[in-house]
């Protein structure tokens, strides 16, 4: 089988982060997202993802308590590199870690971890996280250095980012998405190469989702701002589903070589 070839369908990793904007934009507790998260579930989904950004401005370590506590599917602890998280991932043990660059005036992650600049850095919280039993992935841009360095670091994982593949097709930008779909496919098979299990999201809708889906080597996508937003007109079960279809559908199926 070609090594650059997963034989199973992309897992769905849902991050639930924009119903806690939703909620916090009021205050209170409505909508609840570990109640949102559990609907992703009976939706299918395959892991819940959330970031606790240092400022709380969603997701908050209440949430992250009763998620750990309530929901059965893996979870997916995004966090800056900073004391804090990594102290926090240490007491939580979630079983999935994905390492994103952060800055509080951003609206959301803006572009991938700069791996390649903070390799010591990297490197030491991929040790400390990997000996309370968390899986890391380092969320990068497709690029040769960053996917290198992600290597070096000693990240079982890495996440590309498709923010700008995401963006110039919801653009119509035709020469954009070309680009960005042979620098993707150049940072997946380099990935590979290295030994790297290799995802990918950010910025994914229903529309752009399925070519991602398409590359045989792409073993979770993780999505959550079009699929939360999907959910407040058909409900997140059914968001979920939708997803998970289009998926399914783009997906190359492993088709048995013919006997000699």
């Amino acid at each position: 089988m070609n090594p650059l070839v997963s034989n199973s369908m992309p897992l769905l990793g849902v991050n639930i982060d924009h119903v806690a904007t939703l909620r916090n934009a009021r205050g209170g507790d409505f909508p609840e997202p570990v109640r949102l998260a559990q609907l992703a579930v009976d939706g299918g989904a395959d892991i819940i993802t959330f970031h606790l950004r240092e400022d709380r401005r969603h997701i908050r370590d209440a949430d992250v308590q009763r998620i750990k506590a309530e929901i059965a599917v893996p979870l997916n602890f995004e966090s800056a590199v900073t004391e804090e998280m990594l102290g926090i991932i240490a007491l939580v043990r979630p079983q999935n870690v994905c390492l994103v660059p952060e800055r509080r005036q951003e609206i959301t992650t803006e572009g991938g971890l700069d791996v390649a600049g903070q390799l010591a850095r990297v490197q030491d919280a991929c040790t400390r996280l990997a000996a309370v039993g968390c899986r890391v992935s380092l969320f990068i841009e497709a690029s040769r250095m960053q996917i290198e360095a992600a290597a070096q670091a000693g990240a079982p994982c890495v996440e590309l980012h498709t923010g700008a593949y995401a963006n110039a097709f919801d653009a119509g930008d035709t020469a954009k998405v070309e680009s960005e779909r042979t620098r993707i496919q150049d940072g997946l098979a380099l990935a590979r190469s290295l030994g790297l299990q290799t995802n990918a999201g950010h910025g994914l809708t229903l529309a752009s989702t399925p070519w991602i889906a398409a590359q045989p080597s792409v073993q979770e996508l993780h999505i959550g701002h079009a699929l939360v937003g999907h959910a407040l007109a058909v409900g997140m079960e059914r968001s979920v589903r939708d997803f998970k279809a289009v998926i399914a559908r783009a997906w190359p199926k492993q088709v048995p070589a013919p006997s000699p």
